[in-house]
């Protein structure tokens, strides 16, 4: 654990990248504070508090409880692209690459509920939908690389319209985060994307694929999510 006394308290600190390991301890104690108690009802005072830090020493890292949100969004889209940074997909089948991807998600985004995303959504949309789109970016290029990969593997249908079901898949994810259809006191995040992901793989693989993946499914445990 960080000792934050060894954080200056008369510079700023304002990373447009989250590289500093200070930064990253800071950014996820907040993150389990904000999806405990979602992200309009925690304060600067209640941040300071729970972790131990000062607020000037906050202000080292962060200019406003906005710019905290907007980092913390910037860490959870780097920790996506470190799955793939961390593992080597070259002449891996592409369904593995998915179970790989799913299950690394599994075990960061367990406890995101709906009611996470609102609060980001209503009270913070600008940082918000500009992290939506950011992702939506970086989840259609690799989509449409598993996609493509997997029909030349002969493990998904050779009559799929590639661009369309990344995007249908991409549209399936965003919807999960529909409050008004999944209730967070009725779905847990994981719950939903397992239904889903599972639908999605068997919606897109040919029979040889399916057989595959049921083979593989039955090594990855994804209940110990929900």
């Amino acid at each position: 654990m960080v000792d934050f006394n060894t954080i200056p308290e008369s510079q700023t600190f304002y990373p447009s990248r989250i590289m500093d390991p200070v930064l990253i301890d800071i950014l996820e104690r907040v993150r389990a504070l904000f999806y405990k108690n979602g992200v309009r009802s925690v304060s600067i005072d209640a941040i300071c508090n729970t972790i131990g830090i000062s607020r000037k020493k906050l202000h080292f890292y962060f200019s406003s409880k906005s710019d905290l949100v907007e980092k913390l969004l910037t860490l959870e889209r780097q920790n996506f692209e470190e799955i793939f940074n961390r593992n080597n997909f070259d002449g891996v089948n592409s369904i593995d690459i998915l179970l790989t991807v799913s299950l690394e998600l599994g075990e960061r985004f367990w406890d995101i509920s709906p009611s996470m995303t609102f609060d980001l959504e209503k009270y913070y949309p600008d940082i918000y939908h500009k992290h939506v789109e950011q992702r939506i970016e970086s989840i259609y290029e690799k989509m449409v690389l598993n996609i493509r990969k997997g029909i030349r593997q002969g493990i998904y249908r050779d009559d799929l319209s590639v661009e369309l079901v990344a995007r249908l898949y991409i549209r399936r994810l965003l919807d999960l985060h529909n409050p008004e259809f999944f209730p967070a006191e009725e779905f847990s995040f994981q719950t939903l994307f397992d239904v889903m992901f599972d639908n999605f793989i068997r919606g897109i693989s040919n029979q040889r694929g399916i057989d595959y993946y049921e083979k593989q499914k039955r090594k990855v445990n994804f209940k110990k999510f929900q």
